[in-house]
């Protein structure tokens, strides 16, 4: 007879002992133990929200929990597990395996014939791949494990979908600078898991406000630079004196939220682009400068300019896109830090630059009748006749020659296939430079259309040239 595993005893979330978390780090040590003492995220916990009220009459959906970091992604699923006395499994997706999924699965079915509930929590769940979420899925669908996801990154594109539509996707925001510093206060005071209980602290407010300013909207980090800072800072008289200094040398740089892979990445090249489209050299230069100190590939950063130059300055000023081509060609030579140089010149001119889309909506005007019209053979006299077959055939027969007419120009001369002849796909503004060649395409134009008449001498000579 198969021998049959002993449900294990159902762990409930339980408050954490003082003592156990004694030399934890004081961010962890400050984690809030129920709504009350929890700051941020009113639009999803705040009283008589829906998320506040399913977790209050324990109707915990499956979720993924979508901020930055900081923001209080793995405090909130740990409230939830507390409030609701479920079992609480936390797992990173950096460092677990199919096989300890697969141990929790089980287990989880084992203590749910007991009664209890258990919470499974993939911190960084972004980071699991297809097989790993795939693993997870039925057991979420069946009801096995209630699925609290953290990450930092766009569901949309680092969960898979069976496994989306069967969570909800709370977005969290950042927190504000109030609220970072109402998290330090706390920290500063609480004796029982704080810094209250050491010697007395001398943090003057400038300094506390340098280092919510430093700390970004990212708790964790505001908490962990404060106490590093404590516990290097000098004593005068018993007291312990915090000033700018520490905190600068326990933080080393600003926390800036950028990842390069991610919608940090996409959201500020964004800015930048939009920035420089809107002609607010200001905001162009500070987009710049906030992918640059983030470590920001230089050479996308060009590319996107070059796109710019010819998609939104285009005509307007030609010498935008030779600007931005030679910023790529001086970025890739100079390297960092010098290229920021030549990238804040080229950002500047950029943004100043008069704008006009006409290479982009001319090319789509094109691209349209390509696609939903026929594509009729290329006209003869259009075509090149390198052989006597060929020019037997009428290949280049009829082309004449642009040089050899009154201002480089042959009226008469087609270049549409018979279908589409008469279309107009540029029309060009009157911004800047191309204020000029509007006024010179108009006249072409005029000069065509008066060539094209009826009673107009025969457009195509039998001596044209190729």
């Amino acid at each position: 007879m198969p021998r049959t595993r002993p449900a294990p005893q159902a762990r409930l979330f339980q408050p954490a002992n003082p003592e156990d978390l004694k030399d934890a780090p004081l961010a962890a040590r400050m984690r809030p133990r129920n709504f009350d003492e929890f700051v941020g995220q009113g639009h999803l916990v705040g009283e008589g929200r829906a998320l506040r009220r399913a977790i209050e009459s324990d109707q915990v959906p499956s979720m993924i929990l979508w901020g930055p970091p900081g923001s209080g992604k793995t405090t909130l699923a740990r409230l939830i597990a507390r409030t609701t006395s479920s079992h609480f499994a936390p797992v990173s997706a950096v460092s677990s395996g199919v096989a300890e999924l697969r141990q929790i699965v089980a287990d989880a079915e084992a203590r749910r014939r007991e009664g209890p509930r258990t919470i499974l929590f993939v911190d960084e769940i972004h980071r699991f791949n297809k097989a790993q979420q795939d693993v997870i899925l039925p057991y979420v669908e069946e009801g096995v494990v209630t699925l609290i996801g953290a990450t930092t990154e766009n569901p949309s594109f680092e969960v898979i979908s069976p496994l989306l539509s069967r969570s909800r996707v709370y977005s969290l925001k950042p927190l504000t600078d109030e609220q970072v510093e109402e998290i330090i206060q706390r920290a500063i005071a609480d004796k029982e898991r704080g810094l209250g209980n050491l010697n007395l602290i001398n943090i003057p407010q400038d300094v506390i406000e340098a280092l919510v300013l430093q700390a970004n909207g990212d708790a964790r980090l505001a908490l962990n630079a404060l106490e590093l800072a404590v516990k290097a800072a000098p004593a005068t008289k018993g007291v312990l004196q915090i000033n700018k200094e520490l905190i600068e040398d326990a933080l080393q740089r600003k926390a800036l939220s950028y990842d390069k892979g991610g919608d940090a990445h996409y959201d500020t090249i964004s800015a930048f682009i939009k920035s420089l489209r809107g002609s607010d050299p200001d905001a162009s230069l500070y987009w710049l400068a906030r992918m640059i100190e983030s470590g920001e590939d230089p050479l996308f950063i060009v590319r996107r300019m070059v796109i710019l130059a010819a998609e939104d300055i285009g005509l307007a000023d030609p010498q935008a896109l030779v600007l931005a081509t030679a910023c790529q060609q001086a970025v890739h030579f100079v390297g960092l830090p010098e290229g920021f140089l030549p990238m804040a010149e080229t950002v500047i001119y950029l943004a100043t630059a008069p704008k006009s889309n006409t290479a982009l909506t001319s090319y789509v005007a094109a691209l349209k009748d390509v696609q939903e019209t026929r594509n009729d053979p290329v006209p003869l006299h259009l075509r090149n006749a390198p052989t006597g077959l060929m020019k037997q055939m009428g290949y280049g027969r009829g082309y004449q020659y642009a040089h050899e007419h009154e201002g480089h120009f042959a009226a008469e001369q087609e270049f549409l296939p018979p279908n589409l002849r008469g279309r107009q796909y540029y029309e060009p503004s009157q911004e800047g430079a191309e204020a000029e060649t509007a006024r010179r395409i108009d006249d072409l134009r005029a000069r065509r259309a008066a060539a094209s008449r009826p009673g107009t001498p025969d457009r195509q000579s039998d001596d044209g040239k190729a």
